[in-house]
């Protein structure tokens, strides 16, 4: 990651740092392979970094975390779900604007 402000999940880890978590949360589904997320994960970042404190956002990489990415029904990536309080309110797949994505933290939170 190019910034301290993104997590690093993975299937252990997701429970705890998500699900059980409180406030606002902000998860791309991502792979190295994919092109598009690519393009999804400079706006991910950004966004941490302008919410960092407000919000926690995290990439889980699908090929290594199959068990959450099973759990969540993410079939195409990139795929940025939003959880609040630890439950699942929104989910976007495929690349949108920044604008788009902070639109959604900005109405969950």
């Amino acid at each position: 990651m190019t910034t301290k402000n993104v997590l690093t999940l993975t299937d252990d880890s997701f429970e705890k740092e998500i699900e059980q978590g409180e406030g606002l949360a902000v998860v791309d589904f991502w792979a190295e392979w994919c092109g598009p997320c690519r393009a999804v994960g400079p706006m991910i970042e950004s966004l941490a970094d302008e919410y960092a404190g407000q919000v926690k956002v995290g990439k889980l990489d699908v090929d290594s975390n199959r068990r959450t990415t099973e759990r969540y029904n993410v079939r195409s990536i990139p795929s940025i779900l939003y959880f609040k309080d630890g439950e699942l309110v929104e989910t976007v797949v495929g690349v949108r604007p920044k604008h788009q994505l902070e639109e959604l933290i900005q109405a969950h939170a």
